[in-house]
């Protein structure tokens, strides 16, 4: 079947210019003019034509502590559809005990038969020895060559400096990409115990807690030893100038560190915990919100370069219990914000809020499908199948109308959990159409594909340089 997606403005990271898109089969046959005959048109008239977009960083269906992130592969993945998203990348996580294979296997059948968009995944590492470092080639084998590890979180996530070095020495001899979640644990960990003995419970501590110097030494801290070990290291969810600093000084002495941050660090700031009630618990994430300031400069090195990927770090959870038949989650800390289940929800408002940012005049209009849907796809492996319009790729396809103005807010969105941070938010533009692979998944702002629409997608290693 052919489809003609007729009278837009296409526009891709490097490219800007009316066209139509003739799509045959899974694939984009041509992008340009007098294309066609087609089987069906679908009318661009006014509108964006963009590559789907790339969400680099989710957690669906995680476990942590005593509750699951409240969307899973099929909710999730309908709600990131919904928003323009046709790709993630969520992060298989290996629990202490498990083998590397197991944790795959485990997202393998979470995902398998539900996913409504294409996705792939990451391995997050919780213990390194010689028998993870063993397995790790082999995974890499079956398309997942990155690796993520938490300096934060001890007693579950945190691994030591020894053993994050000893990993990155093992990504750089399998040509594997090293990931961080920069935060400084064991000193949290002191904060957090000081904080509760003083009687401080509510959300408002948790900023408090875990301040931006301990992101920025945790990141500088990564930076020093993946050089020493001769890995490519990419930073996750970047929050603060802190961070923003080591990263320019790795840069200046030719190491090769990209850098993400995320929607919420770009709009949101600290004084969302200072809500009335338990409300603050809604922004509990980790690392927390910052202060006035600090997004600012994120937005800024966004536009530089400094920052090349917008993902969401998507791991929602409910505020109630009862919400779509799930137990309570935020509320497990209202006597105790260190037992608030960390994240937040996303993975469908991303392409809106960065639109929003074109709009604003903080970023172009190209910059904006570069870091939403091209950088990730570039650099997880995925490009040029997937992040851009050009024939051969796949027709992962965002009819997007700019001109539509609206408020954010949770009854109109898709994500199973009760709120979204961006409550309130007011937008510009809104996708229309959204096509997975050739097939129509969005139509009407309704989601028209089913369960299983999505693949994996296995990744090869790349030679990644500065």
């Amino acid at each position: 079947m052919k489809m003609l997606i007729r009278g837009g403005r296409v526009v891709t990271a490097s490219d800007d210019f009316p066209a139509d898109v003739l799509v045959e089969g899974e694939q984009v046959a041509a992008v340009g003019a007098g294309l066609g005959p087609a089987d069906r048109v679908l009318d661009a008239a006014g509108c964006y034509v963009l590559p789907g977009g790339v969400d680099a960083h989710t957690h669906l269906e995680l476990p942590v502590g005593e509750v699951v992130s409240s969307d899973d592969f099929l909710t999730g993945t309908r709600a990131a559809a919904c928003g323009g998203t046709t790709t993630c990348v969520d992060f298989a996580t290996q629990f202490r005990g498990q083998t590397l294979h197991q944790a795959l296997d485990a997202w393998h059948a979470k995902a398998r038969g539900r996913a409504c968009i294409d996705y792939a995944f990451h391995m997050a590492l919780s213990e390194v020895d010689e028998r993870i470092l063993a397995e790790m080639d082999a995974v890499a084998a079956q398309g997942v060559p990155s690796f993520k590890l938490y300096m934060a979180y001890p007693g579950t996530m945190m691994v030591d400096d020894g053993a994050l070095f000893r990993a990155f020495q093992r990504c750089a001899e399998i040509g594997a990409l090293a990931m961080v979640h920069a935060e400084n644990g064991p000193v949290i960990e002191v904060l957090v115990r000081q904080a509760l003995a003083r009687g401080e419970t509510a959300p408002r501590y948790h900023p408090r807690t875990r301040p931006p110097e301990l992101e920025g030494e945790a990141a500088g801290r990564a930076l020093t030893l993946a050089r020493l070990a001769g890995a490519p290291l990419y930073l996750v969810h970047v929050t603060c100038t802190h961070t923003l600093q080591r990263v320019r000084e790795a840069r200046a002495l030719g190491q090769a560190v990209f850098a993400e941050t995320c929607p919420q660090y770009l709009y949101l700031s600290e004084e969302r915990y200072d809500a009335p009630g338990f409300e603050g618990a809604k922004y509990v994430m980790s690392p927390p919100l910052r202060p006035a300031g600090h997004p600012g400069a994120l937005w800024e090195a966004l536009r530089a370069g400094d920052l090349e990927v917008v993902s969401t770090d998507h791991c929602p959870f409910v505020m109630r219990a009862g919400f779509a038949g799930l137990p309570a989650q935020k509320e497990l800390g209202r006597d105790d914000f260190s037992r608030i289940p960390n994240g937040a929800a996303g993975i469908e408002t991303r392409m809106d809020l960065l639109h929003q940012g074109v709009v604003d005049g903080r970023l172009g209009l190209r910059r904006w499908v570069e870091v939403a849907c091209t950088a990730p796809a570039r650099r997880f492996g995925l490009f040029p199948r997937k992040g851009t319009l050009a024939a051969g790729s796949d027709a992962d396809v965002v009819v997007y109308d700019p001109a539509p103005r609206r408020t954010l807010a949770a009854a109109d969105l898709h994500q199973r959990v009760d709120y979204t941070p961006f409550e309130g938010l007011p937008v510009t533009g809104r996708v229309r159409a959204v096509l997975l692979r050739g097939k129509v998944i969005v139509e009407g702002g309704a989601h028209v594909g089913s369960p299983g629409d999505g693949q994996f997608l296995p990744r090869a290693r790349q030679e990644v340089k500065p």
